[in-house]
């Protein structure tokens, strides 16, 4: 059996003038060297795009982080300039493709912007500058230019027992991770089971409560230590294998 493929969708850039639709490497060299799968880049455009084609094609869905942000109408909040920035284009693919990728049993992985787009996408809301929140812990990035000093594993988050986290990773309670965002989920959308918290109470993980296969957000960034790290290596094995499961299904 051939190699899987999942889609990924862009996230608009600027660059000279131009706008580009691109995905960032981290995100597909965990994909093709731990999950063991090759991506598809879905333009993000606003309109046009045919989910369902694009899903025919696919055996897997993975949700990337990004410097964009939700944009607040989308969970019944006013916007402004401290929300952003943000990516209209975005915010139209991905949103589609979670409630059409859950809705058919495809596997889902969400990272960062990922996650809180699953949780808008099916109902829930987001707060912005949480560290802005009493009692909360300051979660964005450190202030350096160095990209392993930023996305360290720095942080302890409470996995639940009993939970889809827990199962594919082969453990429970405590494990270090590397979160980084202003933003994270208010209210739980109703469709979505929290896996993991941080100390502060910020919802790190979440499962899809009826999807038929692999439904799952997380905060942090297993992306970035995928081929060093276990838990993150594990997450995104565990995708891998939900992925192929679903590719044999289709043959």
């Amino acid at each position: 059996m051939s190699k899987p493929i999942i889609a990924i969708p862009a996230d608009i850039k600027q660059v000279d003038g131009a706008e580009w639709h691109a995905a960032q490497t981290q995100y597909l060299k965990a994909a093709l060297k731990v999950a063991g799968v090759m991506s598809l880049i879905v333009p993000a455009f606003e309109t046009g795009n045919e989910v369902d084609t694009i899903l025919d094609r696919v055996d897997g869905l993975l949700v990337s982080g990004s410097a964009s942000n939700v944009h607040p109408s989308l969970y019944g909040k006013q916007a402004t300039d401290a929300d952003g920035p943000f990516d209209a284009g975005r915010d139209a693919t991905s949103l589609e493709l979670i409630r059409r990728a859950i809705d058919r049993g495809i596997p889902m992985l969400a990272i960062c912007r990922g996650i809180q787009e699953l949780n808008v996408a099916l109902g829930g809301t987001l707060a912005s500058e949480i560290q802005e929140l009493p009692g909360r812990w300051d979660h964005r990035k450190p202030e350096t230019t160095e990209r392993d000093v930023m996305f360290s594993i720095r942080q302890p988050v409470h996995v639940r027992e009993g939970s889809c986290i827990a199962e594919h990773l082969g453990l429970s309670g405590e494990i270090q991770i590397n979160s980084v965002h202003r933003q994270a989920i208010a209210q739980t959308a109703p469709r979505l089971q929290v896996e993991a918290t941080a100390e502060d109470g910020t919802i790190e993980a979440v499962s899809v409560i009826d999807a038929k296969g692999f439904a799952i957000g997380v905060q942090w960034h297993p992306e970035y230590w995928a081929e060093t790290d276990g838990p993150s290596r594990a997450l995104f094995e565990a995708f891998g294998e939900a992925v192929r499961e679903y590719q044999a299904s289709k043959a």
